[in-house]
């Protein structure tokens, strides 16, 4: 018994993406509304802003505000970090990390 494909549309007919669904149907893609936008501040790098902190991978205390509480590292999008300072962030908590003085995941809730 063969079923009959003569009724159903594939991506190759009239560009349509089948039951994926494109941003027609999902009305993606910002634009829109009208309302104000919202302007926030550039967030400025910690250590270029203060030369006196220094980044060392022996201080948890300095390395926790740049993970998230599921021991993830915190974005530079997010944390407001230069690239330069993200690099040496991201490797202090590695480091650390390491020798057990940060979590690499949370425990058990």
């Amino acid at each position: 018994m063969a079923y009959d494909y003569s009724d159903v549309e594939f991506e190759g007919e009239d560009g349509d993406r089948g039951g994926r669904g494109g941003r027609g149907e999902r009305g993606g893609g910002g634009g829109g509304g009208g309302g104000k936008r919202s302007f926030s501040r550039r967030k400025v790098c910690k250590f270029c802003a203060d030369r006196a902190i220094l980044i060392d991978y022996k201080d948890p205390q300095t390395l926790k505000y740049f993970i998230t509480d599921r021991g993830k590292i915190v974005p530079r999008r997010i944390s407001g970090n230069c690239a330069k300072h993200q690099r040496k962030v991201s490797l202090a908590i590695k480091r650390a990390r390491m020798i057990a003085l940060m979590p690499f995941t949370v425990t058990g809730k």
